[in-house]
């Protein structure tokens, strides 16, 4: 009884170890479900010594520019920042978003208040990324910068690089 109930067992572990991928979920070459990490909201407002501006579009009335030190590269696949947005009378808006290579979308995490605190944004979602409005800032900093095509650049050495202001034109780089 117990040599059949032995030999039971060790048949049930072999064929668990040659089971089909496709049936069991183990296939390799499956899409991956997205997890988001945690983002938690920075804890100061945009450092204007960090503050790099990017070129977004000729049409545009407003001006942008990205705080180098917020930059995050994160391993779930989003690429964290906080972009400071200046209309033409001076006034500023600072956001805390993240944008995701592999499907060209978005998100608010929190926008900065005139107290100079961080307010979470509790109803952020995913949206696709516009590349044909004037202010197309997360498209110029994903395409010139964030992402390598459909995949995040994972070098912060090569983003800091793209975001340098004498070579950045918020388009794909094209290999020279």
């Amino acid at each position: 009884m117990k040599r059949s109930l032995c030999t039971i067992a060790l048949t049930l572990i072999l064929a668990g170890c040659f089971s089909d991928p496709l049936v069991d979920g183990t296939d390799p070459f499956a899409p991956t479900v997205f997890k988001e990490g945690l983002s938690p909201l920075p804890l100061n407002p945009p450092n204007k010594k960090y503050l790099v501006p990017f070129s977004v579009s000729q049409i545009t009335v407003f001006t942008f520019a990205v705080d180098m030190e917020s930059i995050k590269i994160g391993n779930d696949g989003v690429t964290r920042y906080i972009v400071v947005i200046t209309n033409p009378s001076g006034g500023q808006n600072a956001y805390f978003e993240g944008i995701r290579c592999d499907t060209f979308q978005w998100r608010l995490y929190g926008t900065l208040e005139t107290n100079q605190q961080w307010r979470p944004n509790p109803l952020g979602q995913w949206l696709t990324i516009k590349d044909n409005v004037p202010n197309r800032y997360q498209a110029a900093l994903a395409q010139g910068a964030f992402c390598n095509l459909a995949t995040q650049e994972k070098s912060f050495s090569k983003v800091l690089q793209s975001l340098d202001p004498n070579n950045f034109t918020g388009l794909i780089a094209i290999p020279q």
